[in-house]
């Protein structure tokens, strides 16, 4: 299941860069969720193939990943975002506590940074009455 997410990533990635054949076969495979043999049964090949031809497009996919690095800057980017986030949002609250006269100013601040997180797609996470802001790609590696 994990290796299954890291190649969704990839392909969603670098699919473009497939054969029509190759991206069909694996859309079908991952995003339809159909087996070797329905696949194999639609486009009028061997199950054998689909396995092939999906192993192939694995190993295609981690080469792209190797040499162009487009899902780890992704994966950085979106960690350094989180970061970023938390202390932001850490700070309003610091300063909420300690500069009372400027609240309605951290009001403002506040719900500019909560509608940027809503259209990013992160989210707030709180343990131990500390808010983090954890954003897609660095949730979902968390969970591996």
């Amino acid at each position: 299941m994990k290796d299954d997410l890291h190649f969704l990533r990839l392909w969603d990635l670098y699919s473009p860069l497939l054969t029509p054949t190759q991206r069909e076969i694996t859309d079908l495979y991952f995003n339809y969720d159909l087996s070797f043999g329905e696949i194999a049964e639609q486009k009028g090949v061997s199950r054998q193939s689909v396995s092939d031809c999906l192993q192939k497009c694995r190993k295609q996919l981690e080469g792209y990943e190797e040499k162009l690095g487009f899902d780890r800057a992704l994966t950085q980017a979106d960690e350094e975002y989180s970061a970023y986030m938390t202390t932001v949002n850490r700070w309003i609250s610091s300063m909420r506590e300690s500069r009372p006269e400027i609240s309605s100013e951290l009001q403002e601040l506040e719900g500019a940074l909560h509608g940027v997180i809503e259209e990013y797609g992160g989210e707030i996470v709180s343990s131990d009455g500390e808010n983090t802001i954890v954003g897609r790609t660095f949730r979902e590696n968390e969970e591996k």
